[in-house]
Parts: structure tokens; C-alpha cells; sequence
């Protein structure tokens, strides 16, 4: 990789990337109860986190300089294609936006945001009509809006792996973990046997090769 002049300090980029990236998020999201706001607050931290040393001040580059300038000589950790840590890692010389790990991103990133998009016209209109959403997505998964996220947030730590959002990304995992299962408890107080038979049908997180049943089930 050849040496490039520095490409950080660029607040501008930090506060308009996160923003966008919060706001299609929110659209989604639509976040209501205190719970749903630590969870979706959470998440905009680590978009934060991840663009501040992205095009801001490049932390984890500076805190691992002594062990990357041993491992690495000769590679200018300085430049912007450098903070590709995984491309460096594992020896991409190439433009690391055309390295595997980049473009394995990509797919995560527009994968989680096709979730989000897909799952949130079904939980819309089943909440409009006040009934459980069983269609779409959620035919498949009981939580496609989480999986969504986490898709959204493991693509960027493929592109742009740094401390502070490896550190956030299991925390946030568990956040999202725990508001199904509370909102779990909800829909089965709500819905009662309804819930039951479409939990029963329905996996939470990974789903079947082929979709279950769908006997009897409304929408």
C-alpha cells in the first residue's frame, strides 16, 4: 500500500455520515417506550464511535501504532485506505474498497438495511390493524428488525473494525436480545394463544431452509 497523506480531522464527514446513517435508521426503528430509545440511542453510538475514528480521530490506529508499525513496516497507517485493518491484516495491497472484507461488508450493511425496510412495512401495517405480524419477514423470524441492526453493525466492523466499536458491538447484541424477549412477554399477554401458535411455527433469530406451516394464522 503506498503512503497517502492523512485523511482525518474531517469532522464535516463524522457529524453527516452518522447523521444520515441515524436517520434512515430512526426511519425504520421508530423507536417509542425508554427501553426502545436506550436500545436505538445504543445504536447511534456506535455509528458515532465508528465514523469519529472513520474521518475523525483515528484511536484504535494510534493506541495499536507501536504493534501495526512492527507487524506492518512500510504501511502508512495514517492514510485513509489503511484504516481497512482487516484488508492490512490479511496482506490486501489492492485497494482495500475492492478487498474482501470491504465487499463482504456491503453485503451485511445492504442486507440489514433491506431488512429493516422489508420488516417495517409489515410491523407498520400489523400494528395499524392491531394484530400480530406474521407476514413477510416475519414468516421467517420473529425479530427481523434486530437481526437487521446487528447485520447492519457487523458490516461495518468488517470494513472498518475499530476498539471502541468491538468493544460495543456484544453489548449491543444483548440489548436487542433482551427487548425481544420482553416484547415477547407483551405479544403473548396481548395476543395469548394467537402468539403461541405463531411462536411455535416461527424461529426467533435463524431461520428454517423452508418456511413452516402457516396454518390458520391472520394476515
Amino acid at each position: 500500500m503506498q503512503p497517502s497523506i492523512p485523511a482525518y480531522g474531517l469532522w464535516s464527514l463524522v457529524i453527516v455520515n452518522s447523521l444520515v446513517f441515524i436517520v434512515f435508521a430512526f426511519s425504520f426503528a421508530k423507536p417509542q417506550s425508554p427501553r426502545d430509545w436506550r436500545s436505538f440511542g445504543a445504536f447511534s453510538a456506535f455509528l458515532v464511535a465508528l465514523f469519529s475514528e472513520m474521518y475523525g480521530y483515528p484511536l484504535t490506529i494510534y493506541l495499536l501504532s507501536g504493534w501495526l508499525g512492527r507487524h506492518y513496516p512500510g504501511v502508512d497507517f495514517l492514510s485513509h485506505d489503511a484504516g481497512h485493518l482487516l484488508e492490512d491484516l490479511f496482506g490486501w495491497r489492492a485497494n482495500p474498497h475492492f478487498g474482501p472484507f470491504h465487499l463482504l461488508s456491503y453485503v451485511f450493511i445492504g442486507g440489514g438495511f433491506w431488512l429493516l425496510s422489508a420488516a417495517w412495512r409489515v410491523l407498520y401495517a400489523a400494528q395499524h390493524q392491531h394484530r400480530l405480524a406474521t407476514t413477510g419477514a416475519y414468516a421467517r423470524v420473529r425479530h427481523p428488525q434486530y437481526i437487521g441492526f446487528v447485520s447492519i453493525m457487523f458490516g461495518f466492523l468488517l470494513q472498518w473494525p475499530t476498539l471502541v466499536t468491538l468493544a460495543m458491538f456484544p453489548v449491543l447484541c444483548f440489548m436487542y436480545v433482551r427487548l425481544a424477549l420482553t416484547e415477547e412477554k407483551t405479544a403473548q399477554r396481548e395476543f395469548g394463544a394467537e402468539w403461541e401458535r405463531y411462536a411455535a411455527r416461527t424461529p426467533r433469530w435463524i431461520p428454517r431452509r423452508r418456511a413452516a406451516p402457516h396454518p390458520g394464522a391472520p394476515g
